[in-house]
């Protein structure tokens, strides 16, 4: 699928570290921030792209925004997609060798 080269660079928001996606990269997986409008193809797509990486499979999970309130004033933060990115055995990425 050919893909807009500005909109590669776009899908990607940031990758997520937490204790479980921690625990998803001893798997061979990588979890990211991605725009809410993308889907599987152009999220696996654009980590081939961009980090050389083979790409296995793309599950995705739309997270709702959490219930807020300050003081009397009620909120909401917004809703965000995420992606568990599965690569291929013998692909490994680190978040913290990358260059700016």
């Amino acid at each position: 699928m050919k893909m807009n080269q500005e909109r590669l660079y776009q899908v990607i928001l940031e990758p997520l570290i937490s204790e479980k996606s921690t625990d998803a990269g001893e798997k061979g997986q990588m979890v990211l921030k991605v725009l809410p409008d993308a889907n599987k193809i152009e999220v696996k797509t654009a980590v081939e792209a961009l980090f050389n990486l083979r790409v296995k499979r793309v599950q995705i999970a739309n997270v709702r925004g959490k219930a807020k309130s300050f003081g009397r004033i009620k909120g909401k933060q917004n809703d965000w997609k995420k992606a568990y990115v599965c690569l291929e055995p013998g692909q490994d990425f680190d978040f913290h060798n990358i260059e700016a």
